[in-house]
């Protein structure tokens, strides 16, 4: 028997047994030609599917260009995507940087900044359950201890509530914090989406308040809810909005959106980014945007993923575990009597990939392009899958 290779990568993640060497559409290949269901979207990244030939076009394009230079230089392709990015929301300026936490990051600078210039208090409030990044102050200002554990001190100036509770709200009145920072969807704490009645409500205070509200939108940007940006479903605006993952396709991309009276409290000096807005990733992005803006993408994601939630909330008679079937869009959990992180490698026996979103919860996110043959595909073998658990579950109950 061969001897396992010692790996020379930091021991940061818990990987399935599986090498993932090829991509197109729905669909990836590891390394011995397995041929993969991919629901997970490179966790909610590549909404246009893996390698969509318009990216891939304008990626190969620019590499014959440009791939860097600094951003003490005017950079085209930045112009041309934070024009896109602005004139379809309802925001007025757009800074680039590689990541989700990095824009989170971004965005807790800009509250901090604005809140001194108007000499109040500079604390932000974030939810229980809620993610918001890896960095320090990121993740500081995700409520969840296991995220910060091993990690302290800890960034000050975060305060967390409870998250769709109306009786916090008032908590926050008290407060008076810089901003709140926020997810429409929390995705890494269960696949739990805002309530409607509680988010106008808080967004009604921040506004009254002078309160900051900046919308973390890292997961549900670009298509995934099903419009453009979620805050579209909730009938609000956001003073600031935070993108990544979807925003490049999968090339490494983030972005930080504002109102102009919050944006201008940036200047020269205040923030920048070695690699953000790259001449590549930028490209990336604008031809990402393109493929919403140019196609009915959007129109015919919005019948798949009802079409998928519909047959997902059936499953539920036959697996009476399934606690719940919730979400938005291509956005979708299920809470099980059981465990989570069971089902998805059981899946993966099955040549599907699935995620987890905590212990109990399932995480669901296909690609925008998934069609209805391969929506039926993929419920055909979650049902193999959640049989498979059934009966695994039963055989150990049944030693007990």
């Amino acid at each position: 028997m061969q001897a396992v290779k010692e790996s020379y990568l930091m021991n940061t993640y818990s990987r399935f047994p599986v090498k993932i060497v090829k991509g197109k559409g729905c669909y990836v290949w590891d390394d011995e030609g397995n041929k993969y269901l991919d629901f997970t979207s490179g966790i909610a990244t590549c909404n246009l599917g893996h390698v969509p030939e318009p990216v891939k076009q304008a990626l190969i394009e620019q590499l014959d260009n440009l791939w860097h230079c600094s951003n003490l230089y005017h950079i085209p392709s930045q112009e041309i995507l934070a024009s896109l990015l602005v004139e379809n929301s309802c925001f007025d300026q757009v800074f680039f940087c590689n990541s989700g936490a990095e824009a989170n990051e971004a965005a807790i600078k800009l509250a901090r900044m604005y809140a001194n210039q108007h000499k109040k208090s500079a604390d932000i409030v974030t939810f229980t359950q809620s993610f918001h990044g890896r960095t320090l102050a990121t993740l500081t200002a995700t409520g969840q201890e296991k995220i910060q554990h091993g990690f302290a001190p800890l960034v000050p100036g975060f305060t967390y509530l409870p998250y769709n509770d109306m009786a916090s709200l008032e908590q926050l009145r008290k407060l008076k914090p810089a901003a709140v920072l926020f997810e429409f969807v929390q995705g890494e704490g269960g696949v739990i989406p805002a309530d409607k009645d509680w988010l106008r409500e808080l967004a009604k205070i921040c506004h009254s308040e002078n309160i900051l509200l900046i919308a973390d939108e890292v997961q549900t940007g670009m298509g995934r809810t099903g419009e453009l940006f979620a805050y579209e479903h909730y009938g609000i605006e956001p003073d600031v909005m935070t993108l990544a993952k979807g925003l490049g396709s999968g090339f490494p991309i983030g972005a930080m959106l504002a109102k102009k009276e919050v944006a201008e409290y940036f200047k020269p000096g205040t923030h920048g980014s070695t690699f953000g807005g790259n001449p590549l990733a930028t490209t990336a992005g604008i031809a990402t945007v393109k493929q919403f803006l140019e196609t009915d993408l959007l129109i015919s994601a919005q019948n798949q993923m009802e079409l998928l939630k519909n047959k997902l909330i059936k499953l539920q008679s036959e697996f009476p575990w399934i606690k719940t079937v919730r979400g938005v869009g291509f956005l979708l959990g299920l809470e099980i009597d059981g465990e989570a992180d069971k089902v998805v490698k059981l899946a993966i026996k099955e040549k599907t990939l699935i995620l987890t979103a905590g212990p109990r919860v399932i995480r669901i996110l296909p690609p925008l392009i998934a069609t209805e043959a391969e929506i039926d595909l993929f419920i055909a073998r979650l049902k193999t899958v959640l049989a498979a658990y059934e009966h695994e579950s039963s055989k150990i109950s049944g030693a007990k």
